[in-house]
């Protein structure tokens, strides 16, 4: 079943976001990611993304969490993750 899953990232600017995504993304997308997006909050970063089902993000976290070390980005504190079941999808 496909979730959304929102991440709040404490502390992060858009340009450590961007560095850690382009790592993130280098090749292709992770697996399983099905809709992507992140956007700038108060005190950090968001990002909302679609997966085919939480084990392919579950799956996914150690290309995330490589990424960040190799940006040298520091987050102050523990990303908040939140996952919502979805219902439908489509695309126009």
């Amino acid at each position: 079943m496909a979730v959304r899953i929102h991440t709040t990232l404490p502390g992060i600017n858009q340009e450590q976001f961007d560095a850690m995504n382009k790592l993130i993304m280098a090749s292709e997308p992770p697996g399983g990611l099905l809709f992507h997006s992140s956007a700038p909050i108060e005190g950090g970063w968001q990002v909302i993304d679609f997966w085919e089902s939480r084990q392919a993000y579950d799956a996914a976290m150690p290309v995330v969490q490589n990424a960040i070390e190799s940006a040298g980005v520091t987050p102050q504190g523990p990303p908040r993750v939140e996952e919502f079941a979805v219902h439908e999808m489509f695309r126009p």
